[in-house]
């Protein structure tokens, strides 16, 4: 039974349709774009716990090893995994659902069938999920912001990703796609973060979500620590980028083909309001591409490597020892010995 993977911990409130937000770590969040968004409602907003999943049966401590605080020669605090369903409340009071924590890495279908039953319990209306990915884009203009729904209208047009692809699954993705086989209103939103940023934490993705979310959703979410995180961030990005000509030249190169799509008269600042830039095209082969790369398994890419360094010592060494010893020692020694040495003998007696 669904309800066998989590419990109640605390009376629910009244809620009246309430949204319910959702972020999984451990899959693909660029810039810790949905990470960032979970981490600023959660300092921010007056919250309570209603629902604790059981991560023992759902996450593979092997996998994703649970930090432990070891000091005084004893082990003193274990980090447990939490995977939560929490009540929130926006600038004005409006209550909203927010589950959050590790993405199961069992039972996918027990988990999503379990969410769905919440989302009945608590006569949730919509379910918006959020997350990064890579792109070939800079950080000097708009964080794009693209999306995914269950129906055609629930995001608008120039931000749905109307593609045909094949990617590796999620938790979260299959969430989305069962609640859509039941007729239920759910969206995904996917900030398009620059691939060279990837790996840090980028808080300009973060807010762009952010005000995806409120858009989608009608909620009043503060902002303004992340408007300020991601000021701090982009100075300090930039100073890093003044100081690698290489890195700089990147960067340009993607600001030029940003403004390509975009024109010259609207580069927009850092914290404008989200665009779909680059095409959705280029967008989604990216993300397949990268998607591809990220679910290839590490002993395939070392046999790649493996075959790269095979080859290269077979190619470079045939080569350079057969054109040189061949072609230039034997040409030279023919042509000087027998020309010079019988033209000058000839010349003197006639």
């Amino acid at each position: 039974m669904p309800d066998a993977l989590y419990e109640l911990v605390d009376d629910a409130p009244e809620l009246e349709s309430p949204v319910l937000l959702y972020h999984l770590n451990g899959f693909v969040d660029a810039g810790h774009a949905g990470g960032g968004v979970v981490d600023q409602l959660l300092d921010t907003l007056e919250q309570r716990e209603l629902a604790r999943f059981d991560t023992d049966r759902l996450v593979d401590y092997r996998a994703r090893r649970p930090e432990m605080h070891f000091a005084q020669g004893a082990f003193q605090h274990y980090e447990a995994p939490e995977l939560t369903l929490r009540v929130l409340y926006d600038d004005v009071g409006a209550p909203f659902l927010l589950l959050s924590g590790p993405e199961p890495d069992v039972m996918w279908e027990g988990f999503t069938a379990a969410v769905a039953e919440l989302i009945e319990r608590f006569g949730v209306r919509l379910t918006v999920g959020f997350y990064g990915i890579p792109t070939a884009t800079p950080h000097t203009r708009p964080i794009g912001i693209s999306a995914h729904a269950t129906k055609r209208h629930l995001v608008p047009d120039e931000q749905l990703l109307d593609m045909e692809l094949r990617v590796p699954g999620s938790a979260a993705a299959l969430l989305q796609y069962r609640l859509g086989q039941v007729d239920r209103d759910a969206v995904g939103l996917v900030a398009q973060v620059p691939h060279y940023l990837a790996e840090s934490e980028f808080p300009q993705a973060s807010l762009s979500v952010l005000r995806a979310v409120s858009a989608v959703t009608g909620l009043l979410l503060p902002t303004a620590a992340l408007g300020e995180a991601a000021e701090l961030a982009a100075r300090a990005v930039q100073e890093e980028i003044d100081g690698n000509e290489q890195v700089a030249r990147v960067v340009r190169a993607l600001e030029s083909q940003y403004d390509a799509y975009e024109g010259a008269g609207s580069r927009g600042s850092l914290l404008a309001e989200p665009k779909a830039v680059p095409t959705a095209d280029e967008i989604g082969a990216e993300f397949e591409q990268f998607l591809a790369d990220l679910d290839q398994p590490d002993n395939q890419s070392d046999d790649q490597s493996d075959d790269q360094s095979d080859d290269e010592p077979d190619d470079e060494p045939d080569d350079e020892p057969d054109d040189e010893p061949d072609d230039e020692p034997d040409d030279e020694p023919d042509d000087e010995p027998d020309d010079q040495p019988d033209d000058e003998p000839d010349d003197p007696p006639s």
